[in-house]
Parts: C-alpha cells; sequence; structure tokens
C-alpha cells in the first residue's frame, strides 16, 4: 500500500507542509528532501531580503541598467507582466514601494499624505519594467522595487509538483499555509481538502474545498488590516490608486496552477467583487469565492464546496 509522508518547514517566511505518497518510505525521504531543498533555492533566487538574490540585483539597478537574470526568473516576470495586463492593474509586482507607506502591524495607522503618495506612484507600474533579448530586465524608473509576494509561494508549490511528477510521484500536496496544490488522492481513495478560514476566527473553518488536481489560494485581510469609520481596510494595496483596499475579507481562488490562484486571489481582492467574479467568469477552470466586509459570501459558478465545518 501506498506510504503518505509528510514534513513542516518554514520556508519563504511561510509555514510550509509538503506530503508525498509513494511506494515506500525511504522513496517519500528522498523526495521530500528533494521538494524541501527546490523551495529553498528558489527562495534565494527571489527573496528580497537577500543583497545577492536576482529581485535585489534588479532593484539596485532600477532606473540605472538592465540585469541578465536566469531564465526561470525571466520566465516568470514575463508572466507576471502578462496577468497585470490582464487584471488592468489589479496584480502588479512593482507595488512594493507602495506597500513601504503603510504599516499594517502597529496599532497606530496613518495615511500617507497626497504629495507622498503621487511620489510614489511614479515608480510604480508594470509597464516600466522592460524585458530585452538574452534575459535581461530593466527597471525602467530609479527607485522602482519589484517583489514575488504575491505569486513566489505560487511559483514554488507548481515547480515541487512538477519534480515530483517528473520522478512519478501521482499524489502529493505542497502547502505554504494554506495556499497550496494537490492532485491525485490520499491512500485510503478520499479527496485532499483545503479549509476555508472564518475571516473573524482564522482558526475557524467555514468551508472544505475538496481539491483534486488543482491549486488554492487564500488572500484574506484577517491577519493584517485597519479600520476606519467602521470599514476594514486590508494589506493589500491597489496598485493603481496606492490606496488599500476595503470591503473584502477573503478572496479564495482554485485554478490548474499555485502561481495562478495565487496571483488572482491578490487580484481580486484589489478589483472587488463584481469586477473579480466577471474577471474569473472568463477564465478557464478557474474558480473564486469572496467573503466581503459584511461576511456575505459570493461564489463563481461550478465552485465544489462542501458542508460548513
Amino acid at each position: 500500500m501506498p506510504v503518505k509522508s509528510k514534513v513542516q518547514q518554514r520556508l519563504m517566511g511561510s509555514d510550509f507542509e509538503l506530503i508525498v505518497v509513494a511506494d515506500n518510505e525511504a522513496a517519500s525521504r528522498q523526495r521530500l528532501y528533494e521538494g524541501v531543498a527546490e523551495i529553498q533555492r528558489i527562495e534565494q533566487l527571489l527573496t528580497a531580503f537577500n543583497d545577492t538574490s536576482q529581485t535585489a540585483l534588479l532593484n539596485k539597478q532600477a532606473g540605472t541598467q538592465p540585469v541578465t537574470v536566469d531564465a526561470e526568473v525571466y520566465a516568470l516576470i514575463s508572466r507576471c507582466i502578462r496577468l497585470s495586463a490582464l487584471t488592468q492593474g489589479a496584480f502588479d509586482i512593482t507595488a512594493g514601494a507602495l506597500k513601504a507607506l503603510y504599516n499594517f502591524r502597529q496599532g497606530s495607522f496613518t495615511m500617507p499624505d497626497a504629495a507622498t503618495l503621487s511620489q510614489t506612484l511614479k515608480r510604480v507600474g508594470y509597464r516600466h519594467i522592460a524585458l530585452q533579448p538574452g534575459n535581461r530586465v530593466f527597471l525602467q524608473r530609479k527607485g522602482m522595487r519589484i517583489g514575488f509576494g504575491a505569486v513566489g509561494k505560487g511559483y514554488a508549490a507548481d515547480r515541487v509538483k512538477a519534480l515530483w511528477t517528473a520522478a512519478g510521484i501521482t499524489s502529493g500536496v505542497i502547502n505554504a499555509s494554506g495556499d497550496l496544490c494537490a492532485w491525485g488522492r490520499q491512500p485510503d481513495g478520499t479527496p485532499w481538502k483545503v479549509g476555508i478560514a472564518d475571516p473573524d476566527h482564522a482558526d475557524r473553518v467555514l468551508f472544505w474545498l475538496p481539491v483534486e488536481n488543482a491549486a488554492v489560494a487564500t488572500s484574506g485581510n484577517y491577519e493584517q488590516y485597519f479600520e476606519r469609520n467602521g470599514v476594514r481596510y486590508s494589506h493589500n494595496i491597489d496598485p493603481v490608486s496606492g490606496q488599500p483596499v476595503p470591503y473584502i475579507k477573503s478572496v479564495t481562488v482554485v485554478s490548474p496552477s499555485a502561481e495562478l490562484s495565487d496571483a488572482l486571489a491578490t487580484a481580486v481582492t484589489v478589483m472587488g467583487k463584481d469586477a473579480g467574479l466577471y474577471l474569473v467568469a472568463q477564465l478557464p477552470q478557474v474558480h473564486c469565492l469572496i467573503i466581503d466586509g459584511q461576511n456575505r459570501v459570493f461564489q463563481s459558478k461550478h465552485i465544489n464546496i462542501h458542508a460548513k465545518a
């Protein structure tokens, strides 16, 4: 009978859980080791907290000169630009400069003044990323910053899945604090499932979502937010306006790719319920569930949610 093995480790700033179903214990341990090593490799490639990472080098040379990056980083940036265009800028890897204006972890919160916000917005925008031949990337404005916080964990999960499936693994899960990809089934034949948290009580599950050969990502404001005049504002920033996003507490996206789910969860949060659901309806094999500021639940067609917990 297949053996299910797992490992839990802090990676990319999140609690990762890797689960693999293999023929024997030794094969499972080998796959888990390879999976952790792959995530660590991607973290070193993309992190903004290491001066030698490709992200850091790109940011350092912003407005000065292009930087030659690895082919996979060039391809990832290219996909991010296409996602930005698809979402009309709601998803944008250059939004880091805006996030630096806000502090959601302190008891007191202040909005930046209009002049500061206006100046910062000049350094934001996916259209200012120039992709050049030879895997060269140029951030065209000084002070620009890119970051892969809204897509990096999903990319890492997809890479581990690719690594494992190439090795013949027909069932597994890569879970980054609730953002996960899963394929196959558990050894007892039941599907993998992910819980969608209550935004007001993060340790309580509202719904169970069975996952079979799909990826799920949730963007929620229940950990970092502030409230003003009865409105809760998310830590997600609208890259176009530069303002924190109100009214949406949680967005869960299901798609074939963890990278895509990760990015779209952020985009739908920024776009809001109506525009977000409209976008998802146009995308094949993509589904979402939205919980708004009044705890009302909205979902796209064909999403398969099981009974409340």
